[in-house]
């Protein structure tokens, strides 16, 4: 029913209860890890033999992977579906949101997609609840940027009793900064990463590439922000997250950003998708011309629209509502209108077009810039593969 790469394979002979299944975007991570469970249930792949008498299964996703059914897809090819009456394996399919309604359940494999447990939270403790009574994976394209990011896998596993364990043992918490945190005992958390890692040997097939495009920003209006502490309007800036909002919307409402999202979409083959963070950049998206025949679509926190059919289209995505979960191979081009704070949201972001089954052998990411301080900043900070910090930022101005 499915025919599974080598690498493919080779993770699947390394996986384990409570392991992490780490592949790069597009590399059928979701399909390795049904092929696992299925395996581990007394079941082959090639040849396919079919089973009934499989564990129940409890797959927790994104809300959009989920209303999307892309998992129904994949699971057709092991004979599983979650409404199929024909079916004799209970099966269940929801987003993170919902992933305290089954704390209870027993006995079960849980696939844990898009992994969310980083750091702790409610849903790291409704994750390690679940995990001390079933079997479990994790599939991720980026398991962590920090050590206390892995500190759920490590006490669902065992290695630690609680999250004040792990606390008490690995972190030193700045005296005056609660959230500055030096890790201690490297050398052990190296080894139970090692311990829960499956890494995947997938190299993308499309080659990317990646351009900088330079825009202008209004240089007197950003330093008049930035000394005196006041909106564009001339109300006063209040904290430091409205002070980076404000220098940013500067810059992300130059003219010369939305001629060069134009520029860059006439050479395109007219199919692209943008992402964007704040809905004054939606309006001014929403706001371009970009050809009597061009659809325009949305995905953010007011429309939950599909990529349109069209021969040629526009699809405005929201980091946070859309950088993971989905995927489109019918364009070969990701404009992004303004950067993101995260390199792990970036690296989704990127990773919707970049599929296995990408028809195309070369893939185009253009990236909208200007020379401003905190655009350098931010790219500075992606370049390194950390997080954007607004507060350091602000105090090395």
């Amino acid at each position: 029913m499915v025919e599974l790469r080598d690498y493919q394979k080779d993770a699947i002979q390394r996986m384990h209860n409570g392991c992490i299944l780490c592949g790069g975007l597009g590399s059928g991570k979701s399909i390795t890890g049904l092929a696992y469970y299925y395996i581990l249930n007394g079941g082959s792949v090639n040849p396919f033999k079919k089973l009934t008498n499989l564990q129940p299964l409890y797959i927790i996703t994104t809300a959009k992977k989920r209303d999307s059914r892309e998992w129904e897809f994949d699971m057709l090819h092991f004979l599983l579906s979650p409404d199929d009456p024909n079916c004799k394996v209970k099966v269940v399919v929801d987003s993170w949101n919902n992933i305290k309604k089954y704390i209870k359940v027993t006995n079960a494999f849980f696939i844990f997609d898009e992994q969310r447990v980083v750091g702790w939270g409610a849903w790291s403790a409704a994750f390690v609840k679940i995990a001390k009574c079933n079997q479990w994976i994790l599939l991720t394209a980026t398991p962590g940027d920090k050590w206390g990011d892995y500190a759920p896998v490590f006490i669902a596993n065992g290695f630690y009793k609680n999250i004040t364990q792990f606390r008490i043992e690995h972190e030193m918490r700045d005296f005056y900064s609660k959230y500055k945190v030096r890790y201690m005992g490297i050398k052990r958390l190296e080894r139970l990463r090692n311990n829960v890692l499956v890494d995947m040997d997938y190299t993308p097939p499309a080659i990317a590439h990646h351009n900088y495009i330079s825009c202008s920003y209004d240089l007197t209006t950003y330093k008049i922000v930035m000394k005196n502490r006041v909106h564009m309007d001339g109300t006063p800036i209040e904290n430091i997250s409205q002070l980076c909002y404000e220098l940013r919307k500067v810059c992300n409402s130059d003219p010369s950003r939305a001629v060069a999202l134009l520029e860059i979409f006439e050479k395109t083959i007219g199919r692209v998708i943008i992402f964007y963070n704040y809905d004054y950049e939606l309006d001014i998206l929403k706001g371009l011309y970009y050809g009597d025949d061009v659809i325009v679509a949305e995905w953010n926190g007011h429309k939950h629209e599909e990529i349109p059919t069209s021969s040629k289209w526009v699809y405005l995505v929201q980091y946070n509502a859309g950088a993971e979960g989905w995927n489109c191979i019918k364009t070969d081009t990701i404009i992004f209108y303004s950067a993101t704070y995260s390199y792990k949201q970036l690296v989704q972001a990127t990773g919707r077009i970049n599929r296995l089954n990408s028809p195309y052998t070369d893939l185009y990411y253009y990236h909208l810039r200007s020379d401003s301080p905190i655009d350098i900043a931010i790219y500075a900070a992606l370049k390194k593969k950390k997080k954007f910090n607004e507060s350091k930022f602000i105090g090395g101005e």
